[in-house]
């Protein structure tokens, strides 16, 4: 899997947040999208996964089959190819974990090995299964949205701000995760904490672009 970014810029009214970005993404590598608050690293990533549009340039996605033949893949159909967690993505308050879990993966397959009993055993969060999300602490609904996106079978992994809202305990199994479940998958943080990307081999910084 490869993403294009040609001549990539977006501006909010009339002010560019990032202009002439020319990069490539490509295979199962790391990369670490950096700036400050912002920024615009989750404009970035927003216009990476296709829910926001750019204001110039062009994004261009292409998966190799096993054939070796490069294929195009339309921005209105690459969220089935990808996953993403971020601290402003909202869950549904009112299902519960079990529900959450059953829901989400309507849409996505299991990574190999998983499925919802391994999913909850990683979450650590079993007795909790059956009460609604609503009740769930900021550091317990950041662990589940980050569960959620890496236990899904897709070649693209996204992630924004990855330890909002958690403690150490938290990072350290944050850390664990990508550790096993980043494997053959193109991985995508955008992040102004080191210890978040420490594992990254490549750095897009935005501060090149404005």
């Amino acid at each position: 899997m490869t993403i294009d970014l040609q001549n990539l810029g977006r501006r909010f009214n009339q002010e560019w947040i990032f202009r002439n970005v020319n990069y490539q993404f490509a295979g199962s590598e790391k990369y670490a999208v950096l700036g400050p608050n912002g920024s615009g690293k989750s404009t970035l990533l927003s216009i990476l996964i296709g829910s926001l549009s750019p204001s110039e340039g062009e994004i261009h996605y292409q998966e190799t089959p096993a054939a070796g033949t490069e294929k195009r893949i339309p921005v209105e159909n690459i969220y089935k190819q990808l996953s993403f967690a971020a601290p402003y993505l909202d869950l549904i308050e009112e299902f519960t974990l079990l529900e959450t879990i059953a829901f989400h993966f309507q849409f996505k397959r299991f990574y190999a090995g998983m499925d919802a009993e391994s999913l909850l055993s990683l979450l650590g969060l079993a007795k909790s299964q059956d009460k609604a999300l609503k009740y769930f602490s900021s550091g317990m609904k950041q662990r589940t949205k980050l569960a959620l996106a890496c236990c899904a079978d897709t070649p693209l992994l996204f992630l924004d701000e990855p330890t909002s809202n958690l403690d150490a305990q938290g990072v350290d199994w944050y850390l664990g995760l990508i550790e096993r479940f980043s494997v053959n998958r193109m991985l995508i943080i955008g992040s102004n904490q080191e210890f978040e990307y420490s594992f990254c081999r490549h750095y897009v910084q935005l501060s090149d672009y404005k």
